[in-house]
């Protein structure tokens, strides 16, 4: 893509290739009849992350999307994905690598973690952090759901791993409250997290959100 980083966010990563990762808890969605969460748009998402880790102000004019649907902040050298599950979002914000965020919650989805099983080849069923993974990989990456059949995960361990979708990889953890959060990226980097526990909080930088390290 090109991007070219602005000189704030250069300032704010030491000018080096980072990947700030914004998890915020929202505490109070309104609910529709049904009683399910009405999340906050991936847009305005974005535009509070952009927001609360570089103190830039951004609006939905400022963000486009590529051919295989990946954000991206151009006048800020920021490629970007958002995801939200229940009451948490995460944004992720990277200066360098194609990115892919993900959050997947554990409940009993028995059908679709053996299809996702039969699909990476495994024995038996998937596990919700697969599916996690596999959503952000799809976010940072070419690779669709259509096309996915064929990719592979390697075995979990802490930090990046890499997969046999060419150069991406994939890292994963649990936040607790059975919440799962996963990234890919199209090139390793170091991760920087932030977590704010309301929508009007400051965001604030910490060595884990119940994350393993890298």
């Amino acid at each position: 893509m090109g991007l070219l980083m602005d000189p704030v966010v250069r300032g704010r990563t030491g000018g080096g290739t980072v990947i700030d990762c914004l998890v915020t808890h929202h505490p109070r969605l309104p609910r529709d009849r049904m009683g399910h969460r009405l999340s906050h748009s991936g847009r305005s998402l974005i535009i509070e992350a952009v927001r609360a880790v570089y103190g830039l102000d951004v609006t939905g004019r400022d963000m486009v999307r590529d051919v295989h649907k990946r954000w991206s902040v151009p006048a800020h050298g920021l490629t970007v994905s958002v995801a939200h599950c229940d009451a948490y979002s995460a944004v992720a914000l990277s200066t360098g690598p194609h990115i892919g965020v993900d959050l997947q919650d554990e409940r009993d989805r028995p059908h679709a973690m053996r299809w996702l099983g039969e699909l990476l080849g495994r024995p038996g069923p998937a596990t919700i952090r697969d599916f996690a993974e596999c959503e952000a990989l799809i976010k940072a990456s070419h690779v669709t759901k259509e096309t996915f059949a064929g990719v592979r995960l390697p075995a979990w361990q802490p930090g990046w791993r890499r997969t046999n979708v060419p150069a991406y990889q994939v890292r994963s953890a649990c936040l607790g409250r059975d919440l799962h959060l996963a990234l890919a990226a199209d090139a390793a980097a170091p991760v920087r997290w932030w977590w704010r526990p309301g929508h009007a909080a400051r965001a604030t930088r910490t060595d884990a959100l119940t994350l393993e390290a890298a």
